[in-house]
């Protein structure tokens, strides 16, 4: 037996095990499930159903990459529900058959070969043009062909049992209305061909193309017991070149472009640098009055920063729980406050070992307000205003407590402290009670 053929017969014994789970196993269908009332900004207006109005012809379960893309219709606004059973590997081909970056590799690219040729010690600071780097943006789009994966209006995506996984692709909710992505595990959304971007941050940096979940254009989006990381390939073991660490993913769900009215709750961000951007712009002034999100009831682990970063966005971010393992040492901040961003952070719990200050919990690039209130650091209460403008009113423009709305559309608000231990033991795939 190939190795190929004992993986599909694996797969097929795993769904016909999720498939035949008797009712009186505690198991629940959970895809018809619609976001409750008053459950954050994704509530307003016409709610968020996602793909519950779909009939049985448009209900899938999927195993591979090959199902999930037809499933998927483009990107089509068809009602739909789309069940993931098990693991679907999006680096594969129309066989099924796994493919790496070597696979992906054209026109004669090669990283010793686009270093050699980018080199900022010949090559300076001008962008990459010419053979390398044309050869690196047909490699990039072979990889992207595979691992993009559109989702459209009217969807539902939802995970079987507490195993479902999509690896290595992207979720991209573009321009969309009404999307509900539940109880699905999403890792590792890795860069086969990151380009190098000279003048970035004044030393220069990796840029990468990825989100494991990206929220585009999009309004009514439910995102609720997911679980995103980089699993498997963290940057941080990444090398160095050109002085910077050779990032391979971007950010972990990423809300840009003037999406508006998204919920995120019960989920888990974990074991990546980047991970939650809402607003993607300085200059996006059409972001205005969109950006509107709500965070409850997730965790982020050994994150290293964004979580999230807002610019423009009126965001609650409550009943979270934070947590910087003591081999995060890169951490830099959690909360940031960026141009015209207005967020009502509440009632969160942050728990580091001694290096990491509540001072550090917050940074700001343009922020002018922050209300924050019934935060607890090590399990101690914080102000976490007043010690940010103590430690940076000298070099950095002070924030307020005024940020010119009060959240109503919310569910129950703990203390911090039963918010940390329920969101210890319910948030992420698999969890839904």
């Amino acid at each position: 037996m190939t190795a190929k053929r004992a993986l599909q017969l694996t797969a097929a014994v795993s769904l016909l095990a999720v498939l035949s789970t008797p009712a009186d196993a505690g198991t629940r269908d959970i895809s018809r499930d619609t976001l409750p009332a008053n459950d954050g900004w994704a509530s307003l207006g016409t709610g968020t159903t996602g793909g519950a109005a779909a009939d049985d012809a448009h209900v899938y379960t999927v195993t591979d990459r090959a199902g999930l893309v037809r499933a998927l219709d483009g990107g089509s606004d068809t009602p739909k529900i789309i069940k993931i059973a098990g693991t679907v590997d999006a680096n594969t081909d129309d066989d099924g058959d796994h493919l790496d970056c070597a696979d992906y590799a054209t026109g004669g690219y090669g990283l010793k070969k686009y270093l050699a040729a980018y080199d900022p010690r010949s090559w300076g600071s001008a962008p990459p043009s010419g053979p390398q780097e044309e050869a690196r943006q047909a490699s990039a789009a072979r990889q992207a062909e595979r691992v993009v994966l559109p989702v459209g209006s009217n969807t539902t995506i939802v995970g079987l049992g507490s195993k479902a996984l999509i690896k290595g692709g992207s979720l991209q909710v573009t321009d969309a209305d009404n999307v509900i992505v539940r109880n699905l595990e999403l890792r590792d959304a890795y860069d086969c061909f990151p380009v190098w971007q000279p003048n970035k941050g004044g030393l220069g940096d990796w840029k990468t193309a990825y989100d494991t979940l990206w929220v585009r254009g999009s309004t009514h989006v439910w995102v609720d017991h997911v679980t995103a990381s980089d699993n498997g390939h963290p940057d941080e073991k990444e090398p160095t070149y050109f002085g910077r660490n050779f990032l391979r993913h971007d950010g972990l769900l990423d809300i840009t472009n003037g999406s508006d009215l998204v919920t995120v709750s019960w989920s888990r961000f974990a074991d990546h640098d980047k991970a939650m951007l809402i607003g993607n712009s300085d200059t996006a002034t059409g972001d205005r009055g969109k950006l509107r999100v709500t965070l409850h009831h997730n965790e982020f682990e050994s994150v290293v920063q964004r979580a999230p970063r807002v610019r423009f966005g009126q965001v609650h971010v409550y009943n979270n729980r934070y947590v910087v393992p003591e081999g995060v040492h890169d951490y830099r901040y959690s909360i940031g406050v960026s141009t015209e961003s207005a967020i009502h952070a509440e009632n969160n719990a942050f728990t580091t070992p001694g290096y990491v200050e509540a001072a550090d919990l917050v940074k700001s690039w343009n922020g002018t307000a922050l209300h924050t209130s019934g935060n607890v650091f090590n399990g101690y209460p914080v102000d976490l205003l007043t010690i940010y403008d103590a430690y940076n009113s000298a070099s950095e423009r002070d924030l307020t407590a005024d940020v010119g709305w009060t959240p109503t559309l919310h569910t129950k608000i703990d203390s911090a402290a039963t918010a940390d231990r329920e969101v210890a033991r319910g948030a992420g795939a698999g969890r839904i009670p």
